[in-house]
């Protein structure tokens, strides 16, 4: 027996004297796992460990994320029913879902709630949830595609079929028909237009009952109520064979609103393009090396059969299939769909390689270091889908219009057709399908999303990787943009220019004390430090301790040691003061002391980057308020704003003094874009409006911004900007037009100006006109 349960019914079964039943039944019956419904028995294959290596990841103690796909999603309220149904579930502490791209990402408590639980409860309110897979979605994708064109076909060849038995119905009341034809012409319409009822129109019957259920109004519903008041009419007017029949209204309805749809679906791929070009830029498969006895083995593997330290041989031409280091060879690498850098990057032994970029020329051997949701790429995946699945207040706001806009119209429907009742109650039935039809709120909620997720892409393929959705909204009405000196307008790799020894102790002894105490800094100046004394000898610090932009101290044989600049060792040391300050022509400078003393001055170089000045006076030209922040000296400082062409500079500042100038000029009313490297401008990059970092990618998990700017191109910036404000008035444009559209279709229609076919096209082409709009943003350059 499987449980107690089958036994005791099984005892009970012998003892009545019904054994018989065992020898006359034609199956065994069905066990508890048998009867258990497949779609709960599949879910729970989700909560097993190795499966949700693939898709799920640890954002904390006891907190998991996972990436999802939801199959059903017709409106903005279905977005809202998801997210406030998963978001009231035990454990939930997150859900957000994308309608341009039908993704959820949610986020949860694994000791309160399994994936599992989340994914039923999806399924209890009447859509399909998996885990999100890039093959999957094309998949679904394309089997969604395949029904809608077949409900379109049906819908359209039917449909002509009434409407020429409408138009030798309409020609008839004219000039004449016998009463004979005119019924025959109503059934025959009736005949044609059920299979499209039934068929083409189900999903918004579907869709509509989904709703009403969850005790919730969507799109769906005013849809189908149009459609059924119509049919049903015109099937009461067929059988009494008084009235007017509408069965051409109804398959043009049902097609227009299937022919939009269909459009919607191909924009919204459109729109998303670039986020499934980097989820298809891994390679499926592997080509890993195992050293034998005899030379070694290349085996083609899965790429989810590849973990870290393995060895993977990448040809040319294929895919790099994880983040790692190159051990053996030397070629050209393509990052251009990570980083919008179109050229190709030499690459060779001891070199990084980002999992999704592209060999070139020759073989590299990989020793691989992070696989599937620890690489590069699925960072950059989840920091992207973050941003399209945030919404900014203008976005929540049609949002919330949407969501109470349903009802209100559904009252002023119901107001409408009674006044026609009674008054012309032969007008009030297609009235009434106009009311409901002409002002469905698709393109409210179309207005936004589309939009959203295709300027992301945008930005992604140029290089400028969005993190937060509010960014965009704020970058277009920015006034002043701060730039930080080392790592933004300059490459970020100083060289050492210049020794001054300033004490007893030679220049290979300083050089080797300053890279002792910088060994543990990440930043440009202290590699240039230890890259100076890398021939030198070696010297070992403790008790190392940051003061951010200003230097660090250290012990060395129990004696303190500082390097920073003078105002640091003023503080901290007994230096002489004229030791401190070197000539102002000399630019950069870093000092090394003790307690006692100066023992030396390091002059660095760093090269501007040659596309900043051309950025700065674009910034400016367009209004922009354009300021250098650096800690470096004045005269360093001044030196570079002269070559980069900005007038307002502030040196010596310490990042304590940057936020404090920040925060002034937002008090002054000012909207403030910090770009910054992201190594020591944690505050101020913090408090700006929009904050951008510059950072190599392979840096990204450790980022902090709003922005990224991936491809270390300032070009990218003034770029933005422009794709922001231009973001901005689309999303402007798609909510008045969808605005204006229902103020002036409502009340045409509820007056009668306005016939049922008429409300049909007009819906359809005002969703379809907001895509358009929105798609606009996908060709900006």
């Amino acid at each position: 027996m499987c449980c107690y349960g089958c036994q005791a019914v099984a005892q009970a079964i012998v003892d009545s004297g019904n054994a018989g039943f065992y020898r006359h039944r034609t199956a065994p019956s069905a066990t508890g796992q048998e009867l258990l419904p497949d779609f709960i028995r599949q879910s729970q294959v989700y909560d097993h460990p190795e499966i949700q290596k693939t898709f799920v990841r640890a954002t904390g103690e006891h907190q998991q994320e996972a990436a999802l796909i939801l199959e059903g999603i017709t409106c903005a309220a279905c977005v809202w029913l998801n997210e406030r149904h998963v978001s009231q579930l035990p454990g939930v502490l997150e859900v957000q879902v994308n309608y341009a791209t039908r993704r959820a990402r949610v986020r949860w408590d694994d000791t309160q709630i399994k994936l599992s639980d989340i994914l039923q409860a999806i399924h209890n309110i009447g859509y399909t949830a998996h885990p999100y897979d890039p093959q999957q979605q094309q998949q679904a994708f394309e089997r969604e595609r395949r029904n809608q064109l077949r409900r379109i076909g049906i819908a359209g060849v039917l449909g002509m079929q009434v409407m020429v038995l409408s138009i030798a119905l309409y020609v008839g009341d004219w000039s004449g028909m016998e009463a004979g034809f005119r019924t025959f012409f109503r059934w025959i319409g009736l005949l044609l237009t059920t299979p499209v009822l039934l068929y083409s129109g189900a999903p918004f019957f579907r869709g509509a009952w989904r709703d009403l259920r969850n005790r919730s109004v969507g799109m769906d519903v005013p849809v189908a109520l149009g459609i059924l008041v119509a049919f049903g009419g015109s099937v009461h007017a067929s059988w009494t064979g008084h009235g007017e029949v509408y069965y051409d209204s109804v398959v043009m309805f049902i097609f227009f609103l299937l022919v939009s749809r269909y459009f919607e679906l191909m924009a919204r791929k459109r729109g998303a393009e670039t986020l499934e070009q980097l989820s298809q830029a891994m390679p499926a498969m592997a080509t890993r090396i195992t050293a034998t006895t005899n030379g070694e083995q290349q085996d083609i593997i899965p790429l989810t059969e590849l973990q870290a330290g393995d060895t993977v041989l990448i040809k040319p031409g294929e895919s790099v299939p994880a983040d790692g280091t190159i051990t053996a060879g030397e070629s050209s690498v393509s990052e251009a769909l990570l980083t919008g850098e179109s050229t190709p990057l030499r690459k060779q032994q001891g070199a990084r390689l980002i999992g999704g970029s592209i060999n070139i020329e020759s073989p590299l051997y990989l020793h691989v270091e992070q696989v599937g949701l620890d690489t590069v790429l699925a960072e950059i995946l989840r920091l992207l889908e973050q941003a399209q699945n945030q919404k900014p207040a203008i976005t929540r706001l049609a949002d919330r219009v949407a969501s109470w806009f349903v009802g209100i119209v559904l009252v002023i429907a119901a107001v409408v057709g009674y006044y026609w009742w009674q008054h012309a109650p032969d007008n009030w039935l297609p009235v009434l399908v106009a009311v409901l039809v002409v002002t469905c709120p698709c393109a409210l909620s179309l207005a936004t999303p589309t939009a959203i997720s295709a300027a992301t892409g945008t930005l992604m393929g140029h290089g400028l990787l969005t993190i937060r959705s509010h960014s965009l909204e704020t970058l277009a009405q920015c006034t002043h943009v701060i730039f930080d000196k080392t790592g933004t307008l300059t490459f970020g790799t100083p060289a050492v220019s210049r020794v001054q020894c300033l004490s007893h102790l030679d220049e290979r002894t300083v050089l080797a004390i300053a890279a002792a105490l910088e060994q543990q800094s990440e930043h440009p100046v202290g590699k240039a430090l230890i890259a100076a004394a890398a021939d030198g000898k070696i010297v070992t610090a403790n008790e190392f301790r940051n003061h951010p932009g200003a230097g660090i101290s250290a012990r060395i044989d129990d004696t303190p040691w500082f390097i920073g600049n003078a105002k640091f060792i003023a503080t901290h040391t007994d230096a002489d003061s004229e030791a401190l300050h070197g000539d102002p022509a000399d630019g950069s400078q870093v000092i090394l002391a003790d307690t006692r003393q100066a023992h030396a001055r390091f002059l660095l170089r760093d090269t501007l980057r040659p596309e900043a000045p051309a950025i700065i006076k674009t910034l400016r030209d367009s209004g922009k308020q354009v300021l250098l922040m650096s800690g470096d000296t004045p005269s360093a400082a001044q030196q570079l704003a002269d070559e980069a062409g900005i007038e307002d500079v502030r040196a010596g500042m310490s990042p304590a003094d940057k936020l404090q100038q920040v925060q002034t000029l937002q008090q002054q009313g000012a909207v403030v874009v910090m770009v910054g490297d992201g190594i020591n401008d944690a505050p101020v990059l913090a408090a700006a409006d929009v904050s951008i970092v510059m950072r190599d990618a392979a840096h990204i998990s450790q980022a902090n911004a709003d922005m990224l700017l991936l491809s270390n191109n300032l070009e990218a910036l003034t770029g933005g900007i422009l794709l922001a404000r231009k973001t901005l008035r689309v999303i402007r444009q798609n909510l008045s037009w969808a605005a204006g559209y229902n103020l002036v279709a409502l009340p045409a229609a509820a007056l009668g100006f306005v016939a049922p076919w008429m409300a049909a096209i007009g819906m359809s082409s005002s969703s379809l006109l907001v895509v358009l709009n929105a798609l606009r943003l996908t060709r900006s350059k």
